[in-house]
């Protein structure tokens, strides 16, 4: 596939939008700064896997892309939602996206600076790598910036709320891509 033809639909939450910082400091904004390309940034504040499989049809299908960044994940975890409701999410929109001939490409979800919470979120970090592993689908480790070769969290990329990402925080998440996942 030629360079030119690169589309990209980027589809979360926050940390897909850039918040705090707004969109312009978003890995999504990074991303399209490197590819030759169009990269479309579809991550809205406080969804859940529920909320972006809503809106799949709309936020992805119709823009017609090539590829389909789905991350998502924290905010599902947060609000108590079943694993198997967040895992049936984001199967559904792999299986959707597949169906309409588009590359999936999982994000894992990144740190939360709670135990808590953490902890179900590495069992769905894991349950992504397998299933992207048993389907062909790629995989950026978004959540692998966020920790030390210890495996503690990197506080200084994280905001005071413990969940989002600083500006160096969106910085390392973007170092996480592979722009060869593209090709």
């Amino acid at each position: 596939m030629q360079a030119e033809t690169i589309k990209v639909v980027c589809l979360g939450d926050s940390i897909t939008w850039g918040f705090p910082h707004g969109p312009e400091y978003s890995w999504v904004r990074m991303l399209n700064d490197a590819l030759s390309g169009e990269v479309i940034n579809q991550g809205i504040n406080g969804n859940t896997t529920s909320d972006m499989l809503d809106r799949f049809n709309r936020a992805v299908i119709k823009k017609n892309p090539t590829h389909v960044i789905i991350m998502g994940g924290i905010n599902d975890v947060i609000w108590r939602e079943s694993f198997d409701r967040i895992t049936l999410n984001l199967k559904t929109m792999a299986e959707k996206a597949r169906e309409n001939g588009i590359k999936v490409i999982f994000g894992t979800p990144t740190a939360v600076d709670d135990p808590e919470p953490e902890r179900r979120i590495k069992r769905l970090r894991d349950w992504i790598k397998e299933y992207a592993a048993e389907n062909n689908f790629a995989v950026i480790d978004f959540a692998a910036a966020f920790f030390d070769i210890n495996g503690k969290i990197r506080l200084e990329y994280l905001l005071a709320d413990g969940g989002h990402p600083t500006r160096e925080g969106y910085i390392a998440l973007y170092a996480q891509i592979d722009l060869k996942v593209f090709a």
